[in-house]
């Protein structure tokens, strides 16, 4: 009984996040990083194989153009990715957002590398960051103007952890930064210091 009782405390209070989310594991440091292709906003085709010749990749995962904290994370990208492609590293952006809300997100952060969209969440999935937004989240979200299911479209109410994924020229990670509470994100300062 006490239990239960403080179960439904910490629902009541919020503490207690999706269970979806909390399910989203993601990959593990030294591991070997899934291969992933797809077109960016300029129509370009991105392949990780042809990327990791060159060098590092800096793996993002972001939720969408309608999050100030995903926005916040790709303009500060921006504003160093001369720093990071010094560092011979390759910034790619991975959302489940369809691409006229990538257009969205550019706008809004000048973005300049290439962001991808996930159709299918296939890159999403392979990397364990996908997540179904629960029904009372997603109402939530349509209070502020918010609808996962049409700015995703056949991705539907999913969204990813924002994780982010160093990977070296021999295709392992080495680093990782993963944390269900969105609002945490590492600083480009961490980001470097891994390259």
């Amino acid at each position: 009984m006490l239990k239960t009782v403080c179960l439904v405390l910490l629902l009541l209070a919020g503490i207690i996040k999706s269970e979806a989310q909390i399910g989203a594991k993601g990959l593990a440091i030294n591991t070997q990083a899934p291969g992933f292709s797809g077109k960016d906003q300029n129509g370009k085709k991105i392949k990780s194989a042809k990327l990791l010749k060159e060098g590092k990749i800096v793996l993002l995962f972001y939720r969408g153009q309608w999050c100030p904290y995903c926005n916040k994370q790709l303009k500060a990208l921006e504003d160093s990715i001369n720093l990071i492609t010094a560092k011979g590293a390759t910034l790619i952006a991975v959302t489940p957002e369809k691409p006229e809300n990538i257009e969205k997100t550019i706008t809004k952060t000048k973005a300049g590398f290439s962001i991808l969209y996930d159709k299918g969440l296939q890159i999403m999935n392979a990397y364990g960051v996908s997540f179904k937004v629960d029904d009372a989240t997603m109402e939530k979200y349509k209070g502020y103007g918010i609808d996962f299911e049409k700015a995703n479209g056949s991705n539907g109410a999913n969204l990813p952890v924002p994780a982010v994924y160093i990977i070296n020229r021999e295709g392992v990670i080495t680093y990782r930064f993963f944390d269900n509470d969105y609002k945490k994100r590492p600083t480009v300062i961490q980001l470097l210091e891994q390259l």
